[in-house]
């Protein structure tokens, strides 16, 4: 019996060959192929976070499945698949509590100078002199953009600290005991604290731009988890220079890997590779699902995560 054949996309799911192979016939982009064997393909197993150009579906014909290995599908035309009849699958929430638990991080290690005061202390600059205040946890306002799964998590942890939280979304979510704010500008306005945790798509690339950050303001602290597209970097950079935005702590970027060079002399941020949902048990799950939707997939059964409909 002929088995599907799978393509993968990226080296980095390299690690996933030989769990896909104990089912499934699967060759690599990164490897040789020829347009032959991407004509017989049935399945593309993709990073989300990675554009998918028209070309690479146009080549083939039999793809009736885009399986995300990631909980983000930002690079994937789903309107595209949906036209061709290609369905679109994604981890769903495997990842969820691990970047809500970053997000927390983050704002731990900007705000009580965690990264700051051990960059001081090993610099041998630690003086009863220099001793410095932070900031509380307890009683600040946290602003959420996007509540969706990361965005309840974070909400959830930040309720445990006795933080205050109110968040922003283009849709209302009654079930929500917290506010939503007017608008993403009364959101940040009203925050000491903003947390990106929204779904990159098309229409808001760049939204947090020069005025929310100045509505976040000199006292702000920006945390992004979600997509580096989301902020306009430029203006980013340019709000912490000139003292307009109190700091920023990032875990993606707009490109990645970023520049290090970009941030070198800039003193009032806080930096990690986009590290976020990347722990062993999330990555674990996330392979759970891919299987669970290439098995769902092939025995012509209902995905069990498939892109929502409004995706």
């Amino acid at each position: 019996m002929t088995r599907p054949l799978l393509l993968v996309g990226q080296p980095l799911l390299a690690p996933l060959l030989p769990l896909l192979r104990a089912d499934h016939d699967v060759i690599a982009l990164w490897e040789a192929h020829t347009p032959g064997d991407l004509a017989k393909v049935d399945a593309l197993v993709w990073a989300g976070e990675f554009p998918l150009g028209r070309n690479l579906i146009d080549a083939m014909p039999r793809l009736r499945l885009i399986a995300c290995f990631t909980v983000g599908y930002d690079g994937v035309d789903v309107a595209l698949a949906r036209e061709r009849g290609i369905a679109v699958a994604h981890a769903g929430n495997a990842n969820a509590d691990d970047v809500a638990d970053h997000a927390i991080g983050l704002i731990l290690a900007h705000r009580r100078w965690i990264v700051a005061g051990d960059r001081q202390l090993r610099a041998g600059q630690w003086t009863i002199e220099s001793k410095t205040r932070t900031r509380s946890m307890g009683g600040a306002q946290l602003g959420i953009v996007g509540m969706g799964a990361i965005g309840v998590a974070v909400a959830e942890r930040a309720r445990a600290m006795k933080m205050r939280i109110g968040w922003w979304g283009p849709r209302a979510k009654p079930n929500l005991s917290c506010p939503r704010a007017d608008s993403l500008e009364a959101l940040a306005r009203g925050s000491d604290i903003l947390v990106i945790a929204a779904r990159a798509d098309a229409h808001n690339r760049g939204m947090i731009d020069a005025r929310i950050l100045d509505a976040l303001g000199p006292d702000g602290l920006l945390v992004n988890v979600a997509r580096g597209q989301l902020v306009d970097e430029v203006a980013l950079v340019a709000a912490l220079r000139d003292g307009r935005l109190g700091g920023a702590a990032l875990d993606v970027f707009d490109p990645e890997p970023t520049d290090p060079s970009r941030w070198a002399d800039i003193a009032n941020v806080v930096l990690t590779p986009h590290v976020g949902g990347a722990t062993h048990e999330a990555v674990g799950r996330m392979a759970q699902v891919l299987m669970a939707n290439l098995a769902a997939h092939f025995a012509g059964e209902e995905l069990p995560s498939p892109v929502p409909a409004d995706g």
